[in-house]
C-alpha cells in the first residue's frame, strides 16, 4: 500500500511508531551466527518467528539461509522451553552435524525467562553436545534494540565464549566489520590484506551468503570465521571494530577479557573515514601504505572532483541502520550534498545524536534528525519541504515514489534488486561506487525534466 494517507500535520507521539525503520533483535543475531563457519544459527521461540528471520535474510541475499527452531508450542509458552531446546541441540549434532549451534533468543523464550547458559550446560552433562562441537547464545528479544543490537550482542558473544587470552600478542589483527554486506567484508580484509596485515574478522558472512553457483549442494559453505580463529583473536596485537553500535561492544569485551587494545572507528564509506580506517590499520601494524591503495584513494578523489558540480547542495533524505547513517553523512557533507533529513529506528543513543549532529552542523539553516524514528515521520518532514535524493532500505522506495524524487536504495533490507551483497560500498572502491548511484539518479532525474533544448548529450 503507498503512503498517499500520510499527512503534512506533524504531531507529538510518545507510544506510535508507524511504519518503523528498523527489524528485529533476532535477525541480526541470525546474520551474525552465519558468519560462523559450520554454524547453525538457532532461534529459541516458536516456528513464525524463525520463519520470519529465514525468509528476511534470504529475500535480502537471495541466498538459502538454514537454520533451526525450538518450535515452542502452548506447553512451551507457558512451562518454558528447556525441553525443546535439549531435544532440538541433540536433533541438530546428530541429523545436520554442525560446528556450532548459535542459539538466539525471541520475545517468547525472554518473557518466559528461560535460562540459556543453564540449559546448555544440561545438555552437556547429558552428553548432547559431542566432543569438539560447541553452543553459544545471546540473549535477543524483539521487545529492544533492533537488528543492529542483535548483530551486536552476537558478536560479542563470540568473544564471551571463544577468545582466549595468549602472549605474547600475535602479529594478527581483529577486524569487526559491523552490520554490513557479505561484499563490504570481503573489501575490509582485502584491504588488510594490500597493507600486508594478516587478520581474523568475525563474523565473516562472505562466501556464505554471496557464494558461488557450484552445482554442488553444501549445507554449511566454505566461508566464516573458525572456531580456531576466534580462540586466536585473543592474542591479537589489535582490534579495529567498525561502527560504534554494531561493532564496538565485542571490541571493548576483547580489551576487557583478553587485553587486545581496541579502536573504534566509524564505518569506511567514503573519502575521509577510510582514510582514517587504513591509516589505523597502518599505524596498528607499522605498516606503510603501499602504492595499490594510493591509486584507489587517488582514483576517487579525481571522480569526486569530476562529479562535485552535479552533486553540490543537493539536499538528501537518508534512512537507515546509525553505524551506516553516520559515515554515510559524513561522506554526503564530504560532497558538499546537504543531509537534511536523518532517521534511525535503532537506539543508539544521547552520543550517537550527538555525533551525527556535529557531523551535520553547518550543513542547512535546519536539519531534522530522529533517534530513534520512523518512516512516517520521515515523510512528514519531506511533505513539508521536500528533498532532491533519498537514500535507504527497500521501504523507502514508497516515500519516493509518492513524493516523486530520485531514490538509490542502501542498507538493509533491501528486498527488490539484486547485487548488493556482490558490490562493496566501503573502501574507495565502494565510495566510487556509491558516487556512481547517486550521480546517476541524480542525472536520471534531470534527463527525465529536461526539454528537447536542454537533454544534452555530454554533460
Amino acid at each position: 500500500m503507498l503512503l498517499r494517507h500520510t499527512t503534512s500535520e506533524i504531531k507529538d507521539r510518545s507510544a506510535l511508531m508507524v511504519n518503523p525503520a528498523k527489524t528485529c533483535q533476532p535477525i541480526g543475531a541470525m546474520y551474525a551466527a552465519l558468519g560462523v563457519h559450520g554454524c547453525l544459527p538457532h532461534s529459541h521461540g516458536s516456528q513464525g518467528c524463525y520463519a520470519y528471520h529465514r525468509s528476511t535474510l534470504t529475500r535480502h541475499f537471495k541466498e538459502p539461509v538454514m537454520a533451526a527452531t525450538s518450535a515452542f508450542t502452548e506447553g512451551a509458552s507457558v512451562f518454558g522451553g528447556q525441553a525443546n531446546l535439549l531435544q532440538a541441540i541433540d536433533n541438530i549434532f546428530t541429523v545436520y552435524e554442525p560446528e556450532v549451534i548459535a542459539v538466539h533468543t525471541t520475545c517468547l523464550s525472554e518473557t518466559i525467562g528461560d535460562d540459556i547458559p543453564q540449559i546448555v550446560n544440561k545438555a552437556k552433562a547429558e552428553g548432547r553436545i559431542p566432543e569438539g562441537k560447541y553452543v553459544f547464545h545471546a540473549n535477543t528479544p524483539s521487545y529492544v534494540g533492533s537488528h543492529v543490537t542483535g548483530f551486536s550482542s552476537m558478536t560479542k558473544a563470540m568473544v564471551d565464549y571463544f577468545a582466549e587470552s595468549a602472549a605474547p600478542k600475535s602479529k594478527l589483527v581483529n577486524l569487526i566489520p559491523g552490520f554490513v554486506e557479505p561484499a563490504d567484508m570481503s573489501e575490509v580484509r582485502r584491504i588488510a590484506s594490500e597493507l600486508g596485515i594478516a587478520s581474523i574478522m568475525f563474523p565473516d558472512t562472505a562466501r556464505v551468503l554471496n557464494g558461488p553457483m557450484t552445482g554442488k549442494y553444501k549445507m554449511f559453505p566454505e566461508g566464516g570465521v573458525t572456531i580456531e580463529q576466534l580462540k586466536q583473536s585473543g592474542g591479537s596485537m589489535g582490534t579495529i571494530a567498525l561502527g560504534a553500535i554494531a561493532s564496538a561492544p565485542a571490541g571493548l569485551a576483547m580489551d576487557a577479557k583478553c587485553k587486545v587494545p581496541c579502536q573504534v572507528l566509524n564505518l569506511p564509506i567514503g573519502l575521509h573515514d577510510t582514510d582514517l580506517f587504513v591509516d589505523t590499520l597502518r599505524r596498528m601494524a607499522g605498516v606503510n601504505v603501499p602504492e595499490s591503495i594510493d591509486l584507489e584513494r587517488g582514483q576517487l578523489v579525481d571522480a569526486i572532483s569530476d562529479w562535485h558540480s552535479y552533486l553540490y547542495g543537493k539536499r538528501v533524505g537518508l534512512v537507515g541502520d546509525p553505524d551506516q547513517l553516520l559515515a554515510l553523512a559524513r561522506f554526503l557533507t564530504a560532497l558538499d550534498m546537504k543531509p537534511v533529513y536523518v532517521v534511525t529506528g535503532s537506539p543508539a543513543g544521547k552520543k550517537y545524536e550527538e555525533a551525527l549532529r556535529e557531523t551535520l552542523s553547518g550543513v542547512a539553516d535546519e536539519i531534522h534528525i530522529a533517534v530513534p524514528g520512523d518512516m512516517f515521520l520521515f515523510h512528514q518532514w519531506i511533505k513539508n519541504q521536500s528533498v532532491d535524493l533519498l537514500m535507504g532500505n527497500t521501504y523507502v522506495k514508497y516515500i519516493a515514489r509518492d513524493e516523486d524524487i530520485p531514490y538509490v536504495r542502501f542498507g538493509f533490507p533491501i528486498l527488490d534488486r539484486m547485487g548488493h551483497s556482490y558490490f562493496p560500498s566501503v573502501g574507495y572502491r565502494g565510495a566510487l561506487r556509491l558516487l556512481e548511484k547517486v550521480l546517476d539518479a541524480l542525472l536520471d532525474r534531470k534527463e527525465r525534466d529536461s526539454t528537447d533544448v536542454n537533454f544534452e548529450l555530454v554533460l
